[in-house]
């Protein structure tokens, strides 16, 4: 495995605030497996109502890109399908997530510290 470990924002298009903590949950379920799939390891996930953060640990051969294509489409498409009239209150257009996103390396950081931020986001109740 790749000794990095990038810590990931991403915020649904529109920032209009989508997430309940029961969308969060089966997000982070959603994006479990999706990196399960492609031998990557989701070490922490936390949000907030407008975005969320993931810690990754994966090996050298995987293309950041494709990852994030991966987690935010599987996870948009399975969202939308199981919470149609909450996300579409929230969402206009035909995409969940915004075409951006942040990633930064943190392997030099102590892991502990990262995991401590990420679990300290506001998620709501």
């Amino acid at each position: 495995m790749h000794t990095l470990h990038p810590t990931w924002s991403s915020h649904p298009r529109y920032r209009r605030g989508p997430f309940t903590d029961a969308i969060l949950t089966r997000c982070e379920e959603i994006m479990r497996a999706v990196c399960a799939d492609v031998e990557t390891e989701l070490v922490e996930f936390n949000g907030e109502r407008d975005h969320i953060h993931l810690l990754v640990h994966y090996p050298p051969k995987v293309a950041l890109s494709r990852l994030f294509g991966s987690l935010k489409g599987a996870s948009a498409r399975r969202l939308r399908q199981e919470f149609p009239g909450h996300i579409h209150t929230y969402l206009w257009g035909d995409h969940f997530w915004s075409p951006s996103h942040f990633a930064a390396s943190c392997g030099s950081a102590p892991l502990e510290i990262i995991n401590e931020y990420t679990e300290n986001q506001k998620r709501p109740h």
